[in-house]
C-alpha cells in the first residue's frame, strides 16, 4: 500500500511527470507514491526520470491503456 496516490490517467505528457515530480518533492525520504497515468510517454519519462535521481523505481506494470509505478521516495 502506497503513502500517497497521484492519479494522473488522462493527463498528456508531460504533466504525468512533472506531476510526479512535484508530488515526491513533498515527501519524506522513505515515503511510498503510486502514480497512475493513461499517458503512452509516461513509461518512458517516469523511469528515465527516476534513474536520475535517488528516488527508487521499486516497481511498473502496464495493463491495457494504464501504466502504474511505485516509487520510494529518496528525501
Amino acid at each position: 500500500m502506497a503513502d500517497r496516490t497521484l492519479d494522473a490517467s488522462g493527463l498528456r505528457c508531460p504533466m504525468p511527470l512533472l506531476k510526479t515530480k512535484l508530488e515526491l518533492n513533498g515527501m519524506t525520504s522513505g515515503q511510498t507514491l503510486l502514480v497512475i497515468a493513461t499517458d503512452s510517454g509516461s513509461a518512458r519519462d517516469i523511469p528515465a526520470y527516476l534513474a536520475l535521481t535517488r528516488h527508487e523505481l521499486v516497481s511498473s506494470s502496464e495493463e491495457g491503456d494504464q501504466y502504474t509505478f511505485m516509487i520510494k521516495c529518496a528525501g
